[in-house]
C-alpha cells in the first residue's frame, strides 16, 4: 500500500508503531474485546502461528492484545530463525510477553509444519506463509475443526484457491470462525464509506478506478548472491515475492487489496470477463513476475472497472485510492473517504487500527458464538486478481466461467527441501497460453 494507505506490510506495523500502536487501537470503545463487554468466556484459547515473518508476527501480536484469554502455543516455519526471531519480537511486549508460551517442542520446521502446528491441540491458526502455501493450510484447518485467520490472498492460481473455497463450505456447519487478512473491510472509515456507497449516496454505480502504484516490494537478488549449496526450493522461498507460484504476482499478492475493494464496490458479485495488459520494465534476475499489470473488468450490466498496479522503483509518482462514479456523485478513498454530488459527504468518525480490529472481532466472535466467515468473499477477491493476471499474462480475455473450470495449477509436485525446481520463464502475452 503507498501513500495515504501505506506502503506497509505487518512487518512495517511492528517496526514503526510497535506496541504502543497496539494498545491505543484496542482503547477505542466500539471494538473492545469480548470480556470488556460482558460477554460469557469459554476456555483459553490456544493459537498456533504458521508463518513466521513479519506479517505472522504481526497477526500474533494482535491475536494476542485482542483477547485477554489467548495464549500463543505453537510456531511453524521452514526457517528456524524465523520462529525465533518472532519470539523475541512478541516477548518485548510486557503486555502479552506471559501468554507467550511456545515450547521447544511445539516449535515446527519444515513445508509440512503447519500440519504439526495444526495438530498440536490449538483452537486457532493464524496462516502468514506465502500464498503459494496458504489453500492446503486452509483445507487442512476447516479439516481439523480449527478458527482460522488467513492472510491475503487466498492461493495463487485457479486449481488451487477452488479447492480451498470447496473445504471453506464445511465452516458454518463446523461453526469455524474464518477471518480474511483483507485489512481495509474492517478500517472504520471504509466500512462507512462503502455502506454509503451501497445505500445509493451516489446512485447505480458506472464505473470503479483503482490504482496501486508503488515501488517494489523485495527486489529479486542476482544469483551470485545465492549461497553454495542453497537448494532450487530454499532459494525461491528465500525470495518468495519474486515467484509466482509463491506470491502470485504483485496484482494477486499486494493489490488484491485494490481488487478486493472493487468487489466490495459490487457487493461481490464476481466479473463477467477481464482483460488486462502487463510486462516487466526492470531485469528480475531469476525471478519470473511482472512489475506493472492493468486489468479492465466488466460486469453483466455493463459496469466496468480498472486496476491499474505497478511497483517500479524511482517513479515520481505514486498513489493508492478508489474512484467510484455513480449517476448521482463520485466516491473517492484517497486519504480520509469522501463523497461529492447529490450526497456530499467526508468521512468525521473514529480511527481504529484495522489489523487489530480484526482480530478483535475475529476473537469476540469466536466468544459470541456467532463467528465470522469470510470464506467465500475471500476466494471471490483472489479468483478476480488470478483473472486478471491470466489476462495480462496472455493477452486473452478471461471469463469468470474460464476462472471457475482453469486447470492452472502452479504448485509444484513432488516438493522437497533440498529438491531443484526449475524456474518457469516469464511470461510473454501473445506466446503464454490461457490455462
Amino acid at each position: 500500500m503507498a501513500n495515504e494507505e501505506t506502503n506497509q506490510t505487518r512487518r512495517d506495523f511492528l517496526r514503526k508503531s510497535g506496541a504502543a500502536a497496539l494498545t491505543s487501537a484496542m482503547s477505542l470503545p466500539m471494538f473492545l474485546p469480548a470480556r470488556a463487554l460482558g460477554l460469557k468466556r469459554r476456555d483459553t484459547l490456544k493459537v498456533g502461528l504458521i508463518g513466521c515473518g513479519g506479517r505472522g508476527t504481526g497477526a500474533a501480536m494482535q491475536a494476542l492484545h485482542a483477547d485477554p484469554d489467548v495464549v500463543l502455543t505453537a510456531m511453524g516455519d521452514v526457517f528456524k530463525a524465523r520462529i525465533q526471531g518472532s519470539l523475541a519480537v512478541l516477548k518485548s511486549d510486557a503486555a502479552v510477553a506471559a501468554r507467550v508460551q511456545v515450547k521447544p517442542e511445539n516449535m515446527f520446521v519444515g513445508l509440512d509444519c503447519y500440519k504439526a502446528v495444526i495438530g498440536s491441540g490449538v483452537d486457532v491458526v493464524l496462516l502468514a506463509s506465502p500464498p503459494g502455501f496458504r489453500p492446503r493450510e486452509i483445507a487442512a484447518a476447516v479439516e481439523a475443526g480449527k478458527h482460522i485467520f488467513a492472510e491475503k490472498p487466498m492461493g495463487t492460481d485457479a486449481v488451487n484457491v477452488r479447492m480451498a473455497m470447496e473445504a471453506c463450505k464445511d465452516i458454518e456447519a463446523k461453526k469455524i470462525a474464518f477471518v480474511a487478512g483483507f485489512c481495509w473491510r474492517y478500517e472504520p472509515a471504509r466500512r462507512e464509506f462503502f455502506q454509503r456507497i451501497h445505500d445509493g449516496a451516489i446512485g447505480e454505480i458506472r464505473h470503479v478506478h483503482a490504482t496501486y502504484l508503488t515501488g517494489p516490494v523485495k527486489p529479486m537478488p542476482p544469483a551470485s548472491q545465492r549461497p553454495a549449496g542453497m537448494s532450487d526450493v530454499e532459494w525461491q522461498i528465500s525470495n518468495w515475492y519474486n515467484f509466482v507460484w509463491l506470491s502470485g504476482d504483485g496484482l494477486v499478492e499486494q493489490a488484491c487489496h485494490s481488487v478486493d475493494k472493487i468487489l466490495w464496490t459490487m457487493k461481490d458479485v464476481p466479473p463477467l470477463k477481464c482483460t488486462g495488459t502487463g510486462g516487466r520494465v526492470n531485469p528480475n534476475n531469476e525471478g519470473n513476475i511482472f512489475d506493472h499489470i492493468d486489468v479492465f473488468y466488466e460486469w453483466p450490466n455493463g459496469m466496468r472497472a480498472t486496476m491499474a498496479q505497478r511497483q517500479i522503483p524511482g517513479c515520481p509518482f505514486n498513489e493508492n485510492a478508489d474512484y467510484i462514479a455513480g449517476e448521482k456523485g463520485l466516491g473517492v478513498i484517497k486519504g480520509r473517504p469522501t463523497i461529492t454530488g447529490a450526497n456530499p459527504w467526508t468521512y468525521d468518525g473514529k480511527g481504529g487500527d484495522m489489523y487489530q480490529i480484526e482480530h478483535n472481532e475475529f476473537f469476540a466472535s469466536i466468544r459470541s458464538g456467532k463467528p465470522i466467515n469470510n470464506s467465500h468473499r475471500m476466494g471471490v477477491s483472489t479468483l478476480a486478481g488470478i483473472m486478471g493476471r491470466m489476462a495480462a499474462y496472455t493477452g486473452a480475455e478471461v471469463t469468470w466461467e474460464h476462472v471457475m473450470a482453469s486447470q492452472e495449477d502452479l504448485f509444484p509436485k513432488d516438493l522437497k527441501w533440498d529438491g531443484s525446481l526449475p524456474i518457469a520463464p516469464m511470461a510473454v502475452p501473445g506466446k503464454t497460453k490461457l490455462a
